[in-house]
């Protein structure tokens, strides 16, 4: 998972793009990377880590230009290699750069091609160098020296023909402008807006709403499937459907866990869709446990918060903050070994006795992916003087990979894979368990943009939207994804730093 901006504007955007990534960060704490455009010259930095380490003052001095791209970066298949960082950059033609949110589904296909027939050479092993290579070799078959709008849309239309899965990306051409395009399937999320400056108007493309707010942006539309935007240096913008058969299916995960509740996306409430999973799911409990003696629920920070509280104010139960957490540690179920998702939980969250002690306590999550965090937050409340512990998720039992840009762990260590909901309350250490049903996620998010019919939620019920997907694929991607390989592949890239552990 990935978040990714471009900005054309009126004076230099370095500072724009930075502030705009921060914003984004939670969408990408693994590495982060900008590169702007200024008089016949790219700038670029990007490295390993948070906005605020890779970005020293001499480095954005040096970012000069009135347009560029950023990117934070989640690893897709447990790589830390600076060297996939992005924006990535190729210089033929014209010297395009890169940023790139989701998963290539056909890469290792794509990546034959690419040597074979395109005549070009991949440097790493990231499924975004595949993209931006066959973006560069459909607008290089053009042999032109000055490209326009037409070309550039023709130029992702036969992308669109050529790469299967899912990509959000926002590309800058030198000299020319950025463009945003987004996958026939509309799987992972990209906006765009306007603002007004005492210059003229500038224009900005990123992952979610909340960038475009915080910047001072005006939100005029999602990049529908298979849609491309332009944005030339000059401020024109040109919008054109470049797939021949789009289909409107995003990601529902993004609003149970990972997009900010203040963002709006496919138009879109986060926020209003998660509180209307609270209400669901209290309905359900009202439904299955019509005599429960819940005495208070609380949330696990911060992605719950929203549907916990709706969930507390349909039961009429109250609501409390027991947890507090320290904002400074990384999501966990994306860590690569048991070891260091345990040690992070005790340093991510400390509970709070007096909200605990005595209490029959409900605590809410947005999922269970592994059950390893689960289950040292339940012995947390049971430390802190629980007398009970219910735990509600707000979505479904996840029980398939994310074959499309999250890297979640193999599917033999989800710990609903081959287990009852009863067999994981046992596991995670609870006096009940109750998850969300796929139709109520479903009607939750629905309820927002009556237009989308349908949603990819193949981590739920393994139906894959691309069409793609086989068991020889999953296979594959359960055996690049299970810690012992995860831990290997660190360990290998930590030989190679000249870091060993003691």
């Amino acid at each position: 998972m990935c978040g990714i901006i471009g900005i054309v504007a009126k004076s230099n955007v370095n500072q724009d793009l930075y502030d705009g990534l921060t914003v984004l960060q939670h969408r990408g704490q693994d590495a982060a990377g900008i590169v702007t455009y200024d008089h016949n010259r790219l700038h670029l930095r990007k490295d390993n880590g948070l906005v605020k380490d890779v970005f020293s003052s001499s480095d954005m001095l040096r970012l000069q230009g009135k347009m560029g791209i950023g990117h934070v970066r989640y690893p897709t298949a447990g790589s830390s290699s600076s060297a996939e960082a992005q924006p990535l950059y190729v210089n033929s033609p014209y010297g395009i750069a890169l940023a790139h949110n989701g998963n290539l589904t056909n890469a290792e296909t794509l990546k034959e091609e690419i040597y074979n027939e395109d005549l070009r050479h991949l440097n790493t092993d990231s499924d975004s160098e595949v993209l931006l290579n066959i973006f560069a070799h459909e607008i290089q078959t053009l042999h032109k020296l000055r490209i326009n709008e037409e070309d550039v849309f023709n130029a992702i239309n036969r992308v669109h023909k050529r790469c299967k899965g899912a990509y959000a990306s926002v590309a800058m051409i030198s000299g020319y402008g950025i463009v945003g395009f987004r996958d026939p399937n509309g799987i992972r999320p990209i906006v765009y807006g306007k603002r007004e400056s005492s210059a003229g108007v500038e224009y900005c493309i990123a992952s979610e709403s909340v960038a475009l707010d915080v910047l001072g942006f005006e939100l005029i539309d999602d990049i529908k499937p298979g849609e491309a935007v332009v944005i030339t240096a000059k401020g024109e913008v040109f919008k054109h459907q470049c797939s021949d058969h789009p289909r409107y299916t995003p990601c529902i995960f993004e609003h149970v866990y990972f997009a900010r509740p203040d963002s709006i996306m496919d138009n879109i409430s986060v926020y209003k869709a998660r509180l209307r999973m609270g209400e669901r799911l209290a309905k359900k409990i009202k439904k299955k446990y019509p005599n429960h003696d819940i005495d208070v629920v609380i949330p696990i920070p911060d992605t719950s918060r929203s549907s916990a509280l709706e969930l507390a104010n349909t039961l009429g139960v109250r609501y409390r903050e027991g947890f507090m957490k320290n904002r400074y540690i990384g999501r966990t179920f994306i860590m690569p070994g048991q070891k260091q998702r345990k040690s992070s939980v005790k340093q991510k969250l400390n509970a709070m006795e007096l909200e605990f002690k005595n209490r029959n306590v409900l605590l809410v999550d947005d999922s269970i992916v592994r059950g390893t965090t689960s289950s040292q937050i339940v012995k947390m409340a049971r430390d802190a003087g629980a007398r009970k512990v219910y735990f509600a998720s707000a979505s479904p039992a996840v029980k398939y990979p994310n074959v499309y840009g999250i890297d979640m762990p193999s599917v033999k260590e989800f710990v609903a894979h081959g287990r009852t909901t009863e067999e994981v309350a046992k596991e995670i250490g609870v006096d009940w368990l109750i998850y969300q049903d796929l139709k109520d996620l479903i009607r939750s998010c629905h309820k927002g943009n009556k237009e989308i019919t349908e949603f990819d939620c193949s981590v739920f019920d393994g139906n894959y939207v691309t069409g793609d997907i086989d068991e020889a694929y999953l296979a594959a991607v359960d055996k690049r994804r299970n810690d012992n390989a995860k831990q290997q592949k660190y360990a290998r890239e930590n030989e190679i730093l000249g870091i060993h552990n003691s």
